[in-house]
């Protein structure tokens, strides 16, 4: 009798544990990928809200940048920054993962899909460059931007390019201005500068998201987001917000998220 029971107790562990699991896996699983100049900081809120609905999040805040900055020095490179995420990915053991990369974050998540598809479920690009292999992020933009970018870095010798204020990516509310001014770092020259090296198609045969910040729309971005509108390749979407959306409207970002998610 009490055999049977012990049988019967680990039979109940058992499919418990593995109940358990089977919901632990069924949880969505995000890394957002910050752009230039910010941190993992940026997405606090959007943080918050896609947790409190059951979701699994990361942030990570890429090398040279944020509470990194102390490891900025002339080696970091947009290789550096695919290779965090890519080892970042892989330590935590992600799979399934919906990959988020906003504004410059969109090149690096570009490099990652290249790299660990099989540990990727979406990529969503939130107002992001679009680059294609051989393109870095300084070559497609506006010529008057690239002068701009390489003339600033000349301050640094060639290190980083300094920060851009919280006005520049449509960041209105004076509170939340300071606090993201507080935050912002110089960005690496060289994460502009690199080319993108890319072994397979843009994508990697993953599912393609493009969500654009239209109001305030940042002028340079327009081209890369009529691409992904134009194209039947892209699934498009559109927030009435300023760049930083994460910090603007969190709690619409959040929801669009999961309805991507849930597609």
């Amino acid at each position: 009798m009490r055999m049977k029971i012990f049988v019967c107790l680990l039979l109940f562990i058992a499919v418990g544990g593995a109940a358990d699991a089977q919901k632990v896996s069924a949880q969505p699983v995000y890394v957002l990928v910050h752009g230039a100049w910010h941190g993992g900081w940026c997405w606090k809120e959007v943080e918050a809200a896609l947790t409190a609905e059951g979701a699994v999040v990361y942030t990570p805040t890429l090398a040279g940048l944020g509470e990194h900055a102390n490891t900025l020095d002339t080696n970091v490179n947009l290789n550096t920054h695919i290779e965090d995420i890519v080892s970042f990915i892989k330590m935590q053991d992600l799979r399934k993962v919906v990959l988020v990369g906003h504004s410059y974050g969109g090149i690096v998540i570009t490099g990652v899909a290249d790299r660990i598809p099989d540990r990727l479920a979406k990529l969503v690009y939130l107002d992001a460059l679009l680059a294609e292999s051989g393109q870095s992020a300084l070559s497609i933009q506006p010529v008057a931007i690239q002068q701009a970018v390489r003339k600033s870095s000349q301050a640094s010798n060639g290190l980083t390019v300094p920060v851009w204020p919280a006005s520049s990516f449509g960041v209105t509310d004076t509170a939340k201005a300071s606090w993201v001014n507080e935050r912002l770092t110089p960005q690496p020259f060289r994460s502009f500068a690199q080319p993108l090296a890319l072994q397979h198609a843009f994508g990697n045969q993953l599912p393609l998201f493009f969500i654009a910040c239209t109001n305030p729309e940042m002028p340079q971005l327009e081209v890369f987001a009529r691409k992904a509108r134009e194209s039947k390749r892209w699934t498009y979407y559109e927030l009435p917000t300023g760049h930083d959306a994460m910090i603007t409207q969190p709690a619409a970002l959040s929801a669009l998220l999961q309805t991507i998610t849930a597609l």
